[in-house]
């Protein structure tokens, strides 16, 4: 059941944003990410070495488009453009949704909220994903990486402002749900609520310390307070 902090979160939040890499798909299970960061570091080492050589120090492909301005706009173009087809690719051969994601998204739009994937990957991969599994018809709107600017990215307040805007919502609202302190730390600077998903053992500590109103260890938890009806809330 849901904890008490959990569902006084739930109950004040009309916007439910999900992270998408973490809560509802494992992006990069069938096509790991420590290969992808290799393929964007290789491309930025064609146009400058140092920054190439940076790169390969990551083995997360995000960091390696976060490193891409150093080396100029045509190295942000390139890597994005490699960095969206890879993760287009990446969530074909992914698998099913993480447990308790289909359930936590059709919780949310059976409640009346308002839905939404706010994402570091494109927006490009995420539709991609819910086509595939059907989950478009959950989703009011998709808000993904917004195209050479990593520095949009979360934990920048900005996509969460956009989904909000988008959604016809105040983000005091909307609560974003993630399992990374970047998107704790974004919904914080929206002044929007967040609920972590701690997926992996050792998170709980560092969600809460970047401003958690509640701590879930599975997606399933989240779709359960949000099946709670309003008069018990």
């Amino acid at each position: 059941m849901a904890s008490e902090s959990l569902a006084a979160t739930v109950a004040a939040t009309s916007g439910v944003l999900f992270d998408f890499d973490g809560p509802v798909c494992d992006v990069f299970a069938g096509h790991p990410a420590p290969g992808v960061a290799r393929e964007l570091a290789a491309i930025l080492a064609q146009i400058d070495t140092t920054t190439g050589e940076r790169a390969l120090e990551t083995d997360d492909p995000m960091e390696v488009l976060r490193l891409a301005p150093r080396a100029g706009e045509n190295a942000v173009r390139r890597v994005e453009e490699a960095l969206t087809a890879a993760e287009v690719l990446a969530v074909k051969a992914a698998g099913t949704p993480v447990t308790g994601a289909v359930d936590s998204l059709r919780a949310a739009h059976a409640s009346g909220r308002k839905v939404a994937i706010v994402s570091n990957n494109s927006t490009a991969c995420v539709r991609e994903f819910l086509r595939l599994h059907a989950l478009d018809r959950f989703v009011h709107q998709v808000i993904g990486r917004y195209p050479n600017r990593p520095d949009l990215m979360k934990p920048s307040p900005f996509s969460l402002e956009r989904a909000a805007k988008g959604l016809g919502v105040k983000a005091s609202t909307c609560t974003l749900i993630g399992d990374s302190t970047t998107d704790i730390e974004a919904a914080a600077r929206a002044g929007s609520m967040a609920i972590g998903f701690a997926n992996k053992p050792g998170k709980e500590q560092s969600l809460v310390a970047a401003g958690a109103r509640s701590v879930v260890t599975t997606m399933t938890a989240v779709a359960e307070a949000l099946l709670v009806p309003d008069i018990e809330r």
